[in-house]
């Protein structure tokens, strides 16, 4: 079975995007050497790692790449079996598009900024963006159901997701007062530090939306708090070895004290005894050189406390952010809940809402219908009676002009007239009637429709409200992040002096 044309067309449009090939691809086939994605992950992964990789026959490649995903791509239990090394090696195209997907959904969680995707059209994006919430709604499951959703036939209805599911990921809105007053508590999302700035909403697109849904921020915070507890044990580790790197040159100094005291003693004992002057010349020089030595060695004992005592400055208010940050995360998470929660209240009510207006106005306008219909009916009628008003005129004005006998006959004809004309009045009645019915009907259908368009306005305008507090929960986190980064390369520069 041959891969789904439109994902297969995605996934090779964002390949090219990485522009880490000098010439665009047009087929998966062409991933076959795997060098593509080596250059892929060497331009996330930002080491040199892959430049010596790319040197390597085809085997060895396969493995840096299966390493990679094992290691970053949150699929560590079933890497194995997902992506399989003898099927890269055939080139077959199935496997290369897993490798593909698997790489655009690290990449996404690493992006920094949604604007990026607005380089690729609506149709790519809406295929980029199921593929995103088909991981992230199949990471349990990700073995048995990623062939099936690569392939033609369509996947499990357990997933929920297709090439037009993402359209169905905004959240709805509806109009009651209550959720009203529910977004305005949402609001205090936004009050950690630093968020005083609020950024505006990026640009509605496809890729933009589903970065921006709770499931996918909340995914990023926890890849981001993760990456941040590696590098606080980075951290303790280097730490650790330099308290071991201390405690030796503190046994160093120690053993030279030891050996002063000795020559101290000895000096003492040989100045008793009247040493020769050459002799007390050669015993001070030594003592002045191991005196010399011990100062050195004492200013680096100082020096690498010094340093000590700043890493666990460091180490501490580290600690310290970290735990902040993973309260704040705990936070986030719980906010985020609340608002899923909330986003999924608004759009049942808001499809109820909905439901009920559509059969509203399809109930007005079955009634318009049935009115339209009474009131042609009996416009017809009325032209009928009418024209039999003018037969029955035009005979009796002939009958007028005849003997008295035949003028009993005609007064039975004006009696039948006025019957007539009685009934040809009521239905006159009953068409004015229907008309202001079809005039009720039409303006309570405008009404309905002036309401539709006001909820739906309403929606819209909350929607940007709830994507600017994920934006501002967003940048909320990066700066945490920037202010553990700067911490990350004091420390480093710190190292670096120590080692010089």
């Amino acid at each position: 079975m041959s891969l789904h044309g439109a994902r297969a067309a995605a996934l090779l449009a964002w390949v090219n995007s990485t522009k880490v090939c000098p010439d665009p691809l047009n087929d998966l086939s062409q991933l076959q050497d795997c060098s593509v994605f080596i250059r892929i992950i060497h331009k996330i992964h930002r080491s040199k790692e892959g430049e010596s990789v790319l040197e390597q026959p085809l085997p060895e490649r396969i493995s840096f790449i299966r390493g990679f995903l094992q290691k970053h791509c949150r699929h560590k239990l079933g890497a194995e079996n997902l992506v399989s090394a003898q099927k890269l090696v055939d080139g077959e195209e199935l496997a290369l598009a897993k490798v593909a997907v698997l790489l655009l959904y690290h990449t996404s969680m690493s992006c920094k900024s949604p604007g990026d995707w607005n380089e690729f059209d609506y149709k790519t994006q809406v295929e980029l963006a199921s593929i995103l919430k088909f991981v992230l709604d199949n990471e349990e499951s990700l073995n048995e159901n990623l062939e099936p959703f690569l392939l033609r036939k369509a996947p499990p209805s357990s997933s929920g997701t297709s090439s037009s599911s993402f359209e169905e990921h905004s959240p709805p809105h509806s109009l009651p007062h209550k959720r009203e007053v529910r977004f305005l508590e949402l609001q205090k999302i936004a009050s950690f530090p630093s968020t005083n700035n609020m950024l505006p909403s990026p640009p509605s697109s496809p890729m933009g939306d589903i970065m921006q849904t709770p499931q996918f921020q909340l995914r990023r915070l926890k890849k981001q708090l993760a990456f941040e507890r590696e590098n606080r044990d980075g951290l303790e580790m280097e730490l650790a070895e330099n308290r071991k790197l201390i405690m030796e040159k503190e046994a160093q100094i120690t053993t030279m004290q030891q050996r002063i005291d000795r020559l101290a003693k000895l000096n003492e004992k040989q100045a008793s005894d009247q040493l020769e002057p050459k002799e007390m010349e050669e015993l001070r020089e030594k003592n002045e050189s191991l005196v010399g030595r011990l100062h050195e060695a004492f200013r680096q004992c100082q020096d690498l406390k010094t340093e000590k005592a700043q890493m666990d400055r460091k180490i501490s208010q580290l600690s310290e952010e970290n735990g902040d940050l993973s309260f704040k995360l705990r936070e986030i998470a719980s906010h985020m809940v609340q608002l899923q929660e909330a986003l999924n209240e608004l759009s049942e009510e808001h499809n109820a809402a909905l439901a009920q207006s559509q059969e509203k106005q399809g109930q007005l306008e079955k009634e318009l219908h049935a009115a339209l219909q009474d009131k042609k009916s009996s416009e017809e009628k009325i032209e009928i009676l009418q024209g039999k008003i003018s037969l029955l005129e035009d005979q009796l004005a002939k009958l007028e002009e005849c003997s008295s006998q035949e003028k009993g006959e005609v007064m039975g004809d004006i009696l039948k007239l006025e019957e007539l004309k009685q009934e040809v009045s009521s239905l006159a009645t009953k068409g004015a009637e229907l008309q202001a019915t079809v005039l009720r009907l039409e303006e309570e259908k405008q009404l309905r429709e002036a309401a539709l368009q006001s909820e739906r306005g309403r929606f819209e305008e909350e929607k940007q409200q709830l994507s600017s507090l994920v934006t501002s929960l967003q940048s909320s986190l990066s700066e945490s992040h920037r202010a553990q980064e700067r911490l990350e390369q004091d420390l480093q520069a710190r190292d670096a002096e120590g080692q010089a």
